[in-house]
């Protein structure tokens, strides 16, 4: 056992990742591997902006989820992480219909870790690209998140 958090999460069915905002805004996880997370979200009504369409910061908050797990999922236990930055390009209006994040890691070190994830629609259409850092928390830091 590699004692990486990875290993808890594998141990885990995926439908009981569901962290208070995930449950509030209806974000799902569907699968998670070593630095990698899959989440879905099934865009409705109640996710839109006055314009009527999904509003840009549940697409934040799916991104941010998958990338959470797929960071959180590298590290060893006791360690946590906070996201030191977020850049989402927005590529497509959507209104309704099921969204999927895929998060991966695409550098992770001591300290810092740089993620990726593609959010796409049932048509497989690219939706929005979203990067994240992420910095590492050890010791009394990582404690109480």
């Amino acid at each position: 056992m590699s004692g990486k958090n990875f290993e808890r999460m594998r141990a885990q069915d995926p439908s009981k990742f569901a962290p208070p905002i995930a449950q509030l805004v209806g974000i799902r996880a569907v699968s998670f591997d070593e630095g990698k997370a899959v989440l879905e979200l099934d865009a409705e009504g109640r996710h839109a902006n006055p314009m009527g369409t999904l509003h840009g910061g549940v697409l934040c908050d799916l991104a941010d989820l998958a990338m959470g797990a797929a960071c959180y999922s590298t590290l060893e236990a006791g360690e946590s992480f906070t996201t030191l930055e977020l850049k989402i390009n927005f590529l497509k209006p959507i209104w309704t219909g099921r969204l999927t994040a895929r998060a991966q890691v695409k550098k992770g070190g001591r300290t810092v870790a740089f993620l990726e994830c593609d959010i796409r629609d049932e048509k497989n259409s690219l939706v929005a690209f979203v990067t994240s850092t992420c910095m590492v928390l050890r010791g009394d830091t990582a404690k109480g998140r």
